[in-house]
């Protein structure tokens, strides 16, 4: 099958390779010269047979908005075009309505699988109708790991992009759990070798995990973790979910805490925290440091 793909970054590179591999035909254009196919959005269009497949993967937001856009005007009736990055959901159903009067259809992918996919497959939840997922199966089954699992078509429009967001929430808070473990390790005053007891939890323990496996990764590099600034960022996934779990008044405790947590990782001195200091010299008389 042939199919064009917006963005070869990390992500994107590898999947090119990947579907190349699996013999489809991929014409890719990104911004930088040494890894793009054509020159042009409009040269990526000229180049791909009706109907044409095309698939973003760029940041989500107005570059995202921005590249849709730009396709519509150069694309035909019957073409699809898949957007791949981690969109907001509520951004797809209006995107697909946009596009529905020039007769180009949309799909929603949450992809998952990070730098491993190239190898492991990527973990894939589509949003859109059945007769363009359909159309584009040849391309998700390449993508997708070996086996039944690993593809999802989750829904109508926005589908695939609210499954993603809630997956990346969960990530959250299994990394939460992991690292807060992790730490309790190494303040215990009678465990001598944490990493050999995170290796330990590979195989035949209730926890193993990918995560548990490149925890170990990180921990056979730098066994203290000592090169590493303990500063997290979000990309906006985990802040969707705890908004859609308050909208549906469901308790998502572990995830909100995970997320906050994330914020007081940026802050190298806590104004909240120097509140509860003052307070607590205030009523108590307890000891503070100036």
């Amino acid at each position: 099958m042939q199919l064009g793909l917006i963005g070869l970054g990390r992500m994107g590179g590898n999947m090119r390779d990947r579907l190349r591999a699996a013999g489809h035909e991929v014409v890719g254009y990104d911004h930088h010269k040494e890894t793009t196919d054509v020159a042009s959005l409009a040269e990526l269009v000229e180049k791909l047979a009706a109907p044409r497949v095309i698939w973003t993967m760029v940041p989500a937001g107005q570059i995202t908005e921005s590249t849709i856009d730009e396709l519509a005007e150069l694309m035909s009736d019957g073409d699809i075009i898949i957007d791949g990055g981690n969109s907001k959901f509520t951004d797809d159903a209006p995107r697909a309505e946009r596009l529905k009067p020039k007769g180009i259809s949309y799909i929603d992918c949450g992809v998952s699988g990070g730098i491993w996919g190239i190898t492991n497959g990527y973990a894939l939840m589509v949003g859109g109708d059945a007769a363009t997922v359909a159309h584009c199966q040849p391309i998700f089954d390449a993508l997708k790991p070996a086996g039944e699992f690993g593809f999802a078509h989750a829904g109508t429009h926005g589908a695939g992009h609210y499954a993603k967001m809630i997956h990346n929430g969960i990530e959250y808070g299994m990394m939460q759990a992991y690292a807060e473990g992790y730490e309790i390790l190494t303040a215990a005053e009678i465990v001598e070798n944490v990493p050999a007891i995170i290796k330990s939890w590979r195989e035949g323990s209730v926890v193993k995990s990918w995560l548990l496996d490149l925890l170990d990764r990180a921990l056979d590099e730098d066994p203290q973790l000592a090169n590493l600034k303990g500063y997290v960022d979000d990309t906006g996934e985990g802040r969707w979910t705890i908004d859609e779990a308050v909208r549906l008044a469901v308790p998502a405790n572990v995830l909100a805490a995970s997320l906050f947590v994330r914020f007081g990782s940026r802050q190298e001195d806590s104004p909240a925290m120097k509140a509860v200091a003052a307070l607590r010299n205030q009523f108590g008389g307890h000891a503070v440091r100036r």
